[in-house]
């Protein structure tokens, strides 16, 4: 297992079915981009791009996906961010964590998607750094 500290980008249509070592795929088609998980475990991982998943942020130059990428479902739930196409490791999370953060992650797509059917302005930004604030009161 070979731990990665960087990533490249390269812009696709349709995500390869052979992912290769190293490279984040963005099908901004298809929103969504894909990539192998970046402990080496060889394992797939998906972030759709979207309002409610992750966003994606192209400078000119590099990369960087937005939540941070919580591999839970993987036997190495490994945790990092894409930033500038470094990856930044950050802490395991508990499992008491993790289920917190599926929660709000469905409450909030409730809330979004209500929004839109009933018309309604709905800044997930505005939304997502309360929740991150409330989260980190929760944990200190």
């Amino acid at each position: 297992m070979s731990r990665r500290n960087e990533i490249r980008h390269e812009f696709v249509e349709f995500v390869p079915a052979g992912l290769a070592e190293g490279v984040l795929y963005v099908s901004l088609e298809y929103g969504t981009a894909s990539h192998l998980c970046c402990c080496g475990c060889g394992n797939k991982v998906v972030t759709p791009l979207s309002p409610t998943d992750w966003r994606m942020i192209f400078d000119g130059e590099s990369v960087s996906l937005d939540p941070s990428i919580g591999n839970w479902s993987f036997d190495c739930q490994s945790h990092y961010w894409i930033v500038r196409g470094k990856i930044r490791w950050t802490t395991k999370w508990s499992r008491e964590r993790i289920e917190q953060g599926r929660h709000w992650d469905a409450a909030s797509k409730a809330t979004y998607f209500k929004a839109k059917q009933e018309g309604d302005d709905y800044d997930p930004d505005e939304r997502r750094e309360s929740h991150w604030k409330k989260l980190t009161e929760w944990w200190d």
